[in-house]
């Protein structure tokens, strides 16, 4: 019997250091690694002509890296150019015209004027100054008229001028421009295929800041906010590697705990997700596990 209580005295001890051991050494959270993944895709059809990356490879913000073969927009480009100097050859005449019209519109509101001087001084008659008044609005219809012959011409012109700014467009956008600093992850297409408009080339984001993704529970949310300086950590070799961390961003509602935690029973829980940004010193890759301390825990410890 005395045998008996003492197993079982030294079990319970055993099994409450063990207790107070493992709270006390756990993790506030676990989680995994990521970053903003941007897929570039071509902005326009055609034959890629150049196109020098390689995954790895660290690239700059609007660093040139190929383009798309744009000889077909070069064509079309040059027959918009010469059907436009055809339209604008053939309005000439007509703007030749209202130019007469114009000059001899001038001279008939300066005859007016100089009526209206003579009237006052009873060197002229009302009938002069109507037929003055008469002659500008005949020339007045004139030149609308003529101008209302030349508007489809007019409107043709402006017509070649946006498409040729629509083509110029496509040409820019013909080369390839890398959009953010960053490290390539993947490649999508090689030199010489055709890709067309939407399709992806390559995936690309920014390694040198990783996001740790977390879970933590409605009672850790006290103990956490954002911009507060937490601990991270990674398994490495023997030992576990540290890094700083901040919080970037904290879930306003509560999910399900992700299937990827291996319990059932943590997998109905309700958690809140959360974000840490961690420098990157090169060892951080998308996906690896690490774990969260939050700095009063580890203090405390």
């Amino acid at each position: 019997m005395k045998k008996y209580k003492y197993i079982l005295g030294v079990s319970i001890l055993v099994i409450s250091l063990f207790s107070c051991k493992n709270d006390k050494g756990k993790a506030d959270g676990y989680g995994n690694f990521e970053a903003t993944e941007i897929t570039v895709s071509a902005e326009n059809n055609g034959k890629l002509i150049q196109f020098a990356i390689n995954e790895g490879d660290h690239l700059e913000k609007e660093q040139f890296i190929g383009y798309i073969d744009t000889i077909p927009l070069a064509l079309k480009k040059e027959q918009l150019i010469v059907n436009k100097a055809v339209i604008s050859s053939k309005s000439k005449g007509v703007l030749s015209q209202i130019a007469v019209l114009n000059a001899k519109l001038k001279t008939a509101k300066t005859n007016k004027n100089r009526v209206k001087n003579l009237i006052k001084d009873n060197a002229a008659t009302q009938k002069q100054l109507d037929d003055v008044s008469g002659e500008i609005d005949v020339i007045k219809n004139e030149i609308r008229s003529v101008e209302i012959k030349n508007a489809p011409v007019v409107n043709e012109l402006k017509s070649i001028d946006v498409q040729l700014k629509q083509i110029d467009d496509q040409i820019e956008k013909s080369k390839i421009k890398n959009p953010i600093k960053g490290t390539v992850l993947t490649k999508y297409a090689e030199p010489n295929e055709i890709t067309a408009f939407g399709k992806p080339l390559y995936k690309i984001a920014d390694l040198n800041t990783m996001q740790l993704r977390v879970y933590i529970s409605e009672t850790q949310l006290a103990n956490i906010k954002i911009g507060q300086e937490v601990t991270v950590k990674i398994d490495n070799a023997d030992a576990m590697k540290t890094y700083k961390g901040k919080v970037s961003w904290i879930a306003s509602e509560a999910e399900f705990t992700p299937k990827i935690i291996q319990t059932k029973e943590e997998r109905v829980a309700l958690v809140y997700a959360t974000k840490v940004d961690v420098k990157n010193d090169g060892s951080l890759k998308i996906g690896m596990p690490a774990e969260l301390w939050l700095n009063n825990t580890t203090e405390n410890n």
